[in-house]
């Protein structure tokens, strides 16, 4: 393939942006980088794309981590940092990292979808989610098209008191993240289904007599909350009267991790 899209969702909105690209792209190939390996089926491809959510306003450490450990970059390289509205210092973060590595973020876009950060509340009325959904069909296209030509665009970035602000927090709690689990809670209403374990991207849960367990490595993807047919899992006193949210367009089976060798392993650690 000439195009390799390497994506990280929690909830979907990623994935979903991902498919869009791949789609408008037409020859493009999707590597979820939680599947336990360093690169993909692609690798070797003369375009790379990096699809991911901003997390506590920076890059997500598992998107972080798979990059450094990227032995292939294409010649030319962008990014899609999908977000709730402050997309901040983010994919210039991103490509401050792949400088170190002597290479370049050729394009960065941000894309901005219903948030699925439920400390701070629900995904919001209906009517703005699918304003966000077509505003976001319009980027995918405009990004496809750049990408095509392989054009070179200033990474798109929040304003500066975003900047100013933000970063900083994501540097103070970057390394404290993993143990934010303690916060997770499950109820009564847990029908013991073990989805929150499988669709766990980091496999941090594991299960105690058909309950969930958290064990420190969380991301704060909240895919165990937000996936929860039951609704059984929450974070903290406020999230029981919050509403639940996943890319509409983004099944359950996709989400579903492999229990690879990488996964396997974290689960072990």
């Amino acid at each position: 393939m000439e195009t390799t899209i390497y994506y990280y969702t929690g909830t979907g909105n990623s994935l979903w942006v991902a498919r869009a690209l791949a789609q408008s792209l037409g020859d493009a190939d999707l590597v979820s980088i939680t599947d336990g390996k360093e690169e993909g089926p692609g690798m070797g491809a003369k375009t790379v794309g990096l699809v991911f959510p901003v997390h506590i306003w920076g890059v997500p450490g598992r998107m972080v981590r798979f990059v450094k450990a990227m032995k292939h970059l294409g010649q030319y390289t962008f990014a899609v940092a999908v977000n709730g509205s402050q997309v901040a210092n983010t994919l210039v973060q991103l490509g401050k990292i792949l400088k170190k590595k002597g290479s370049a973020l050729s394009s960065g876009f941000e894309i901005i979808m219903p948030s699925n950060y439920i400390p701070w509340g629900g995904p919001g009325p209906e009517e703005e989610r699918n304003r966000r959904f077509e505003s976001a069909r319009a980027k995918v296209s405009d990004i496809a098209a750049c990408v095509r030509s392989r054009g070179m665009r200033p990474v798109e970035k929040g304003p500066l008191w975003q900047r100013l602000v933000f970063s900083p927090i994501y540097r103070l709690t970057f390394s404290k993240i993993a143990a934010w689990d303690k916060q997770f809670l499950v109820d009564e209403k847990c029908s013991q289904c073990a989805i929150c374990s499988k669709v766990c991207p980091s496999g941090n849960i594991t299960l105690d007599k058909g309950k969930p367990v958290w064990n420190h490595r969380c991301e704060q993807c909240f895919a165990c909350l937000q996936w929860c047919p039951q609704e059984a899992i929450q974070y903290g006193k406020k999230t029981p009267r919050y509403e639940r949210y996943h890319h509409p367009e983004v099944r359950l089976k996709d989400m579903l991790r492999s229990r690879s060798a990488e996964g396997e392993r974290e689960a072990s650690a």
